[in-house]
């Protein structure tokens, strides 16, 4: 299963790391391009500790309601910056809001992943529940949507990590979980199905 983070790096993002560090998990990041400046240090920590760096748009507009040009624009401002500070291309989308249609699909042109576990975390921000949704609603071949800018998010990720591994759960990159299939530009992927 993958654990993939959006709207960050934010300041609880290098705990995060942290975390995931002392336990050997790998996850994907979402990042917001405007973002990714002024937190380069921790856009690098994030490559060489292995994790998967991602786009999810420069300053997360809905995309569905612009222009082709301005989804393109604010995709490919990502990308540059992704490159820029980390020297990583990201090969993955995520809309925000999981706001997106055909027009969003051919403008970003990189495959769209959204997820099979919203934990809803930016709305109710408690961190019992978020690891409660994770608990009752993963299933293997999974991607579980969590947001690293809020502290209870953070804090949820030990006892999710613990207790899904005793589940037999394994945790990959969006990337590794996808690995011998071939994602395609445009396409929305919730899961890896069987």
């Amino acid at each position: 299963m993958a654990l993939t983070f959006d709207d960050g790096p934010g300041p609880y993002t290098a705990r995060l790391l942290d975390h995931l560090a002392k336990t050997r998990v790998r996850a994907t990041f979402f990042v917001l391009g405007e973002l990714v400046r002024p937190n380069a240090r921790l856009v690098r920590r994030i490559a060489a500790e292995g994790h998967e760096l991602a786009n999810h748009s420069w300053s997360h507009p809905d995309l569905a309601g612009m222009s082709s040009r301005g989804v393109r624009n604010e995709a490919q401002r990502t990308q540059a910056a992704i490159q820029r500070v980390s020297g990583v291309r990201s090969r993955l989308f995520r809309p925000p809001y999981g706001s997106t249609n055909a027009q969003v699909g051919r403008a970003v042109a990189l495959p769209q992943i959204m997820w099979s576990v919203d934990t809803l975390d930016w709305s109710h921000r408690n961190t019992a529940r978020t690891v409660r949704i994770v608990l009752k609603e993963t299933r293997g071949g999974g991607i579980v949507l969590f947001h690293d800018v809020h502290k209870p998010t953070v804090a949820a990720i030990p006892q999710v990590i613990s207790r899904l591994s005793r589940k037999g759960y394994r945790f990959v990159t969006v990337s590794e979980l996808f690995q011998g299939k071939r994602l395609r530009p445009g396409v929305r992927y919730y899961e890896r199905g069987p």
